[in-house]
């Protein structure tokens, strides 16, 4: 089965040939940078949040434990009481909440930036730029 594409001419009243002044320029590569930026951003939240949930399921298996366990400390593993594992865990997992916290902070001033120019760059050029995703 083939799918058609939609075509949509302009009218006269949406043909609107702007000049883009520098600042508009800038402005436009701001919010290209912006959104690269948020993007990455939302790439390494993603991933701290699936480390986030590991740890969580960490944190139930070694409940069910009662004896020492091998715990990962960079590129080797250590035997440890099973506490101090634990304990380890438990830090891991706050300090990881904090940094999603962070990336999130990051991602919604990223937001409100983009929300601004875009509302400048609409104001100027109308339905003749795309800056939607």
């Amino acid at each position: 089965m083939t799918s058609v594409a939609s075509v949509k001419l302009l009218d006269q009243q949406e043909e609107q040939d702007v000049a883009v002044s520098w600042e508009d320029q800038q402005n436009i590569n701001q919010f290209s940078k912006l959104n690269m930026n948020q993007e990455s951003l939302n790439e390494i939240l993603e991933e701290k949040k699936k480390e986030l949930e590991y740890l969580d399921d960490l944190q139930q298996e070694m409940e069910l434990m009662d004896e020492t366990v091998k715990y990962r400390v960079g590129d080797c593993f250590v035997t440890m009481d099973l506490e101090t594992a634990q304990e380890n865990v438990e830090k891991e997992h706050t300090l990881l909440k904090k940094e999603i916290g962070a990336l999130e902070d990051k991602i919604q001033d990223i937001q409100t930036k983009m929300s601004g120019l875009k509302a400048v760059l609409y104001g100027k050029f109308g339905s003749s730029i795309n800056l939607e995703k």
